[in-house]
């Protein structure tokens, strides 16, 4: 049987949540990823895990005795990864990670709060760089680990990554817009709208990829680093954005309220990846990152 550690996870997660992409949420990962990983499942064993219906997924016979047997299987792992004689070890040393602006402000923080609680020994360094100089370090050894706005990677062949956060671009406007009481609208209506583009790197290959397919063309009006400014902009009525949901907030620093529509027109999502160099060995430190970052509360840190 070729079932792996994480597939069972996967599916326990579902299982537990009755949904695939509530569980897909819950383990921080892609809901295709979920997916694939269940059909996996179902081709291995030869029969059906779930049944299907509208509000989500119900376990089969089949499935409630791969749940029991899965469960046990990752109980035994994690007691295996403790360690008899670990748990009280603390973990320590140094941990390069790298990031764009955009990963440092809105999606960072959090994680790294939850990490230096559970492993405080560990010294976790940040690099903020343009996406294509953090590749560099990384391919060069230089981090242990990164997280970036994929795909667009450029070093594809050198580096592997997991996607932990899928971010839906919305259209943000001011509620005295002229279109704030549609609830979605095409493309074409937004032709003859000003616009404010954002002008960091990593975003900028999904901006693009907004208007690629578009018989219309965009009429940028403004262009802007600064996502406040772009709030507040927008929060004023000078013109529309669009921009994923992890920017997004209802309020502009001068408190001026923001809206975010959906497009009828299918739109690119920006994607948070885990970055790592293909074929590396990973510390501890670096493996127990990847295991928060991926939404694994599993963490082993100091006993008190």
């Amino acid at each position: 049987m070729n079932i792996t550690f994480r597939q069972m996870r996967y599916f326990i997660a579902v299982a537990e949540i009755r949904s695939i992409s509530g569980g897909a949420a819950s383990v921080g990962i892609s809901q295709s990823a979920v997916t694939d990983a269940i059909r996996f499942i179902e081709a291995e064993l030869d029969c059906e895990m779930f049944a299907r219906h509208a509000r989500g997924v119900v376990l089969t016979r089949e499935g409630q005795q791969f749940l029991r047997h899965a469960r046990k299987i990752v109980e035994a792992m994690n007691d295996i990864r403790g360690g008899v004689g670990h748990e009280s070890a603390s973990v320590g040393g140094r941990l390069m990670v790298g990031a764009t602006p955009t990963v440092t402000g809105y999606f960072l923080p959090d994680l790294l709060a939850r990490y230096r609680q559970a492993l405080p020994d560990v010294q976790v360094v940040i690099v903020e760089e343009k996406s294509d100089y953090v590749e560099h370090l990384l391919v060069n050894g230089e981090l242990d680990l990164a997280i970036l706005v994929v795909p667009g990677l450029t070093r594809p062949e050198a580096l592997d990554h997991d996607v932990l956060l899928r971010s839906e671009m919305r259209v943000w406007m001011a509620p005295a817009h002229r279109l704030s009481n549609q609830d979605s609208f095409s493309l074409a209506e937004l032709a003859d709208e000003p616009l404010i583009d954002i002008n960091r790197e990593e975003l900028q290959l999904v901006s693009n990829a907004v208007w690629a397919r578009q018989p219309v063309h965009r009429r940028p009006a403004y262009r802007s680093a600064s996502v406040e400014a772009i709030r507040g902009l927008v929060g004023t009525n000078a013109g529309l954005a669009i921009l994923p949901d992890l920017l997004y907030r209802p309020w502009s620093l001068d408190g001026d309220r923001i809206l975010a529509k959906r497009s009828r027109d299918p739109l690119p999502t920006v994607d948070i990846g885990l970055v790592w160099r293909r074929l590396s060995r990973h510390s501890e430190a670096a493996e127990l990152f990847m295991e928060a970052a991926r939404g694994k509360r599993t963490m082993r840190g100091k006993q008190g």
